[in-house]
């Protein structure tokens, strides 16, 4: 058994988990929907954070340009950002996908105050912590993001890819499948939300999954060490996904028992 392969069956119970989750059937509603967002685009947000590392780490974004260590993972991570970062709406304009998720959220009248506070702060310089404190979001949300900076702050690719790989990449054709047959996104009036979720399943399970695994290939090769941590970081990415699934679905509940 390839290594990969392995790696993915150690993984698979926590998929199932994680595929399976309460949340998708919770989102029955306009409101639940939008709940779910609000809290899923700091998510969306990080996942650019976890791609632009690999893309300093992987590739040469300074000047004076050097050659990239290894010019394969400099063009799987490449190709993965020019999708990620300037792929085209549902109108053929150039956006990344987390501008095209903010336009989604803003059809259905989701509060996009908050991602835009904290996205506010980080700019102006202020830290993570400090700038999730200062927005107060779900405990769970901080936590998943907190675990992306974590990885990032190693500074080691095959963890960054790691986080990257398996607890994004490869998971979230099956996570957004879920939610399109779970919620009402086939009505037109989540179309932007719709194309979001069915550009991401098309991209990542087609083009971006595949590249990803070939790139913690590429990373790790025969080291054995590298290996076992790109497990243990897998493992505790999906952990970090369930937990967030969770915190939303309790606010979800929460939500629906307070109109009964």
């Amino acid at each position: 058994m390839k290594r990969i392969e392995f790696v993915e069956k150690e993984l698979s119970n926590l998929r199932t988990i994680l595929n399976n989750h309460p949340v998708y059937k919770a989102l029955s509603h306009m409101d639940d929907v939008k709940i779910f967002m609000e809290q899923h685009v700091f998510a969306v947000w990080d996942f650019m954070s976890l791609l632009k590392a690999l893309q300093n780490q992987l590739t040469c974004t300074k000047t004076p340009w050097v050659p990239a260590q290894n010019a394969t993972t400099a063009r799987f991570i490449n190709e993965i950002v020019l999708g990620e970062e300037s792929d085209l709406d549902e109108n053929g304009i150039p956006k990344s996908h987390f501008e095209m998720y903010l336009d989604a959220m803003n059809q259905i009248g989701a509060y996009t105050h908050t991602i835009q506070n904290f996205i506010d702060l980080i700019s102006k310089g202020a830290s993570i912590d400090s700038s999730l404190d200062s927005v107060k979001i779900q405990k769970e949300t901080a936590d998943f993001i907190k675990f992306t900076f974590d990885i990032i702050a190693t500074g080691e690719p095959h963890k960054i890819a790691s986080a990257f790989t398996f607890g994004r990449e490869d998971v979230i054709p099956d996570m957004f499948f879920q939610i399109i047959n779970q919620s009402q996104t086939q009505d037109q009036t989540y179309s932007k939300l719709t194309y979001y979720l069915k550009r991401h399943i098309e991209l990542d399970g087609d083009e971006h999954g595949p590249l990803s695994l070939k790139m913690i290939e590429e990373l790790c090769g025969d080291n054995d060490q590298k290996w076992q941590e790109v497990l243990e970081v897998a493992k505790e990415a999906l952990n970090k996904r369930i937990e967030l699934w969770n915190g939303i679905s309790e606010l979800i509940n929460s939500n629906q028992l307070q109109e009964v």
